[in-house]
């Protein structure tokens, strides 16, 4: 198999420790992510060679970014340097009855100002087979949804599968345009669409009837036939510590439906989603007749990241497959 590409944005995440309220801490927690370059860790750490694409400047933490990701094993071989800044994110960890928040600084970053000819995709995806984007980079700016358009076209044309995680966003969509404006042309061009109900009526206002996540997937398909799988991820809120999680895959004539895991102590949500994804990735791909298999590793997966601080799911295919086997007393491996 070839190799994974994806392109968005990466940030710097200042978080309050523990269960601080952002305004009041006295000190904040580094790390590095974004929704594209998180599928890229995932990925990097099943075995899978990957390479993540993006816009930064030239100073020392975005050195310290793409270092971060090399670490990963992450290819950055095409991160395009120029402009004058990183989007930087601020977060606050909720607990019980208050809810996590976050607070975006990212106008006028290097990768809102990317314009189409920056990057060569040809010379990008030569020995890649899968392309993934996410709907965060089409609603940072015209300039990256120009852009990740651009590279939808020419994943199609060289061949690649193309997915996608639907992400709406209401906080980025405010250069003059709405996501139902821009996503279908980009959704068009995949094969693999992910997406939770929220984000199904939010960009194309497809509600769920009767039935549930079914109809939902059933209305994605039709609206975007050339779709081979639409995923959605199931998330039951508790309280801000305590979440069940499980996901479906609709292939056209048959709906899977994941195990559901019971996440009683939440570390870390943010991410979930992402990992998910690339646990989706890496089963379909893996696994490309044994749609249920495929599922169920991306539900594992993502339920493991929910234990790990920061944007990246710091797991192996190993740990994965220890949780799909019915491991999950959490005892010490000695």
């Amino acid at each position: 198999m070839g190799k994974v590409v994806t392109f968005g944005e990466i940030m710097m995440r200042l978080a309050a420790p523990g269960y601080e309220r952002l305004g009041y801490a006295r000190q904040l927690e580094l790390y590095f992510g974004g929704g594209e370059a998180n599928v890229a860790v995932s990925l990097a750490n099943f075995g899978v060679p990957v390479e993540y694409v993006t816009r930064l400047p030239e100073n020392e933490l975005a050195t310290a970014c793409v270092r971060e990701l090399r670490s990963w094993g992450v290819g950055t071989d095409f991160i395009v340097r120029g402009g004058s800044r990183m989007g930087i994110y601020f977060t606050e960890t909720g607990a019980v009855a208050r809810p996590s928040n976050v607070l975006y600084d990212r106008e006028h970053s290097a990768i809102a100002e990317i314009k189409p000819g920056m990057i060569d995709w040809e010379e990008v995806f030569a020995g890649a087979d899968w392309f993934h984007w996410t709907g965060i980079t089409p609603a940072i700016s015209q300039g990256a949804a120009d852009v990740c358009l651009e590279a939808v076209r020419a994943a199609r044309k060289q061949g690649l599968t193309v997915s996608c995680d639907l992400n709406y966003r209401k906080k980025l969509w405010k250069y003059g345009k709405p996501a139902a404006a821009v996503m279908p042309a980009l959704v068009e061009g995949c094969d693999v669409i992910l997406g939770n109900e929220e984000d199904a009526e939010k960009v194309f206002g497809i509600k769920p009837d009767a039935r549930g996540y079914l109809s939902v997937c059933e209305a994605l398909k039709a609206r975007f036939p050339q779709a081979k799988k639409i995923a959605v991820t199931l998330r039951g809120s508790i309280n801000a510590n305590h979440n069940t999680w499980k996901g479906v895959l609709y292939d056209g004539k048959r709906l899977y439906e994941s195990c559901s895991y019971d996440i009683t102590h939440i570390v870390d949500r943010i991410g979930g989603g992402d990992s998910f994804m690339g646990g989706l990735i890496y089963g379909l791909r893996t696994w490309p007749d044994e749609p249920q298999r495929a599922l169920e590793f991306a539900a594992a997966a993502s339920c493991l990241k929910h234990t790990v601080p920061g944007d990246f799911n710091q797991v192996s295919v190993a740990e994965v497959e220890s949780l799909m086997g019915g491991n999950a007393t959490g005892r010490v491996n000695r």
